[in-house]
């Protein structure tokens, strides 16, 4: 897999060294990225010594652990801790992945902790993701008919037809792929990213939805859908096994078939 590191010339200074309490019988190093825009002050790196013989198995459970117990100004997003609601995506060891499905075993040496790259940081390990959300929106991700529904049931579809869009609705909105995309990266004003296409692949193949054609001439541009370059760096970072590398190569076909 890939690994996503920060340029060596990133402005980046030391930071505070937390040492383990005594009688610590297992020790790991954590090494987390910090900064506080509002601050005025560079980003650094603090370290943080955790006794894993009373902390969980995951990168999340750490977290906690050092936020509860030894720094309660580090500043990171959770919430379900079961991969589900994407909260905890972050780059973890050289990897974008969830907090709560990286288990430290797995981790040889320091934990390298730092926030999602290439996107702003509200703080710490937070990166702010208004425009993520705002592209995921673009696609108009929701249903979209113009004959009325059935009054008496829901607006059915086949067993394969749901098939096709199964694993896309599994999608988290974790950002994982979309900041591991060099893509994306360089033109995330412009490119919608690997989240949001396959947000948009997934309406566009659902056999109740009524507006692909609306949905093609709005993807249709240099930029929005074509900026992709098949990299696959979105389908290695998906903590939910997904694949929006092929999610927009099949945009892609569809837009040569209507062409023809």
């Amino acid at each position: 897999m890939t690994e996503f590191r920060l340029p060596k010339n990133s402005r980046i200074r030391p930071g505070k060294a937390h040492e383990a309490p005594a009688g610590a019988k297992k020790v790991k190093t954590f090494r987390i990225y910090r900064y506080d825009p509002e601050s005025g002050e560079t980003p650094r790196v603090d370290v943080y010594k955790v006794d894993m013989s009373t902390c969980g198995p995951m990168v999340l459970d750490a977290l906690i652990k050092i936020k509860n117990e030894t720094d309660a100004t580090l500043t990171f997003r959770r919430s379900c801790r079961e991969g589900i609601c994407g909260s905890c995506a972050m780059n973890i060891d050289g990897l974008n992945t969830l907090a709560c499905t990286r288990s430290c075993e797995d981790i040889s040496g320091d934990v390298k902790i730092y926030p999602l790259p290439h996107m702003p940081v509200v703080k710490d390990l937070v990166a702010d993701l208004t425009q993520f959300y705002a592209q995921y929106a673009a696609v108009k991700p929701w249903l979209q008919t113009r004959t009325p529904a059935p009054p008496d049931r829901e607006r059915l579809q086949s067993k394969e037809d749901q098939q096709k869009i199964d694993r896309a609705s599994a999608c988290i909105l974790c950002a994982c792929c979309s900041t591991a995309c060099p893509s994306y990266w360089w033109n995330s004003d412009r490119y919608l990213g690997p989240a949001a296409l396959l947000a948009a692949h997934r309406w566009i193949v659902d056999s109740r939805d009524e507006a692909t054609g609306e949905r093609l001439d709005t993807l249709e541009d240099p930029f929005r859908l074509y900026r992709c370059h098949t990299i696959m760096n979105c389908t290695e970072a998906c903590p939910k096994d997904l694949n929006p590398a092929r999610a927009i190569g099949e945009i892609k076909k569809k837009m040569l078939e209507r062409r023809h």
